[in-house]
């Protein structure tokens, strides 16, 4: 079983930038594929990127070159750096690890707007 606890959202300009937090509970974090997706109102929860236990990254089209995603297993947390926010970036935003099964965060709400 593992417990993820969201942080950092918030409101923010745009051209702004956040840093969410995702910690994790267990002793065997490394070995999950961690992940951060979002859902705005009316839409599907879609993947923002993803950090496998060996580093391998994967991003959605609409924010590579913005958002950076980062883990560090010393601390069991995964980040997600999210620069030159947009207001099409406005969602909840979900941690996510994945390693046989999937479990998820409350979520924590980002909104972009001026």
């Amino acid at each position: 079983q593992v417990q993820l606890v969201e942080s950092g959202g918030g409101l923010v300009q745009p051209g702004g930038s956040l840093r969410l937090s995702c910690a994790a509970s267990g002793r065997i974090f490394s070995i999950y594929t961690m992940g951060w997706y979002r859902q705005a109102p009316g839409k599907q929860r879609e993947l923002v990127a993803r950090i496998t236990s060996g580093g391998s990254i994967r991003y959605a089209d609409s924010v590579k070159g913005r958002f950076t995603i980062s883990r560090d297993n010393a601390k069991n947390t995964v980040y997600l750096q999210m620069n030159s926010l947009k207001p099409e970036d406005t969602a909840v935003y979900y941690c996510n690890a994945y390693y046989s099964n999937d479990y998820w965060g409350q979520g924590t709400q980002v909104t972009v707007s001026s």
